[in-house]
This record gives structure tokens, C-alpha cells and sequence, in this order.
């Protein structure tokens, strides 16, 4: 069992690695001007279309993975 720990503990450094990157790489998320005109303007509707948007999704997806990898090698079993 120690090749697996040792495997997650690679992919898990990686993950952190990544993380770290797209976190630094997003923008702020304060409105602005934006919010003086009602906030519901073009960019809020499509947000998610763009590349900022998938920067937030894929951002989700690794903090989802740090955690569960994370509670895996916390246990241990492997």
C-alpha cells in the first residue's frame, strides 16, 4: 500500500501546484462601476461562457479533488 499513498501524495502536490496557479490567474471579483447601473447587465448573463468562467469551474472541480484527496491520505488505511 505504499506505492498508492505515495502516487496520491504526487497527484495531490500536483493538485495543490495547479490550484495555486488558477487561483493567482482570476480576476477580482469586485462590481465596480457595474453595480451603478443594476448589475445585470451582458457580462453577468454569459459569465460563465467565458474564459473566467471556466477559470471558476475548473477551480471548483480541483478544490473538490484537494479535499477529497486530502481526507484519503489523512486516513490511515493506505
Amino acid at each position: 500500500m505504499g506505492i498508492l499513498r505515495i502516487i496520491l501524495t504526487i497527484i495531490f502536490v500536483a493538485v495543490c501546484v495547479i490550484l495555486t496557479g488558477i487561483v493567482l490567474m482570476q480576476e477580482g471579483k469586485s462590481t465596480g462601476l457595474g453595480a451603478i447601473a443594476g448589475g445585470n447587465s451582458f457580462w453577468e448573463q454569459n459569465k460563465n461562457r467565458s474564459a473566467e468562467g471556466k477559470l471558476v469551474l475548473i477551480t471548483k472541480i480541483l478544490a473538490a479533488v484537494f479535499i477529497v484527496l486530502a481526507l484519503i491520505l489523512n486516513l490511515n488505511v493506505i
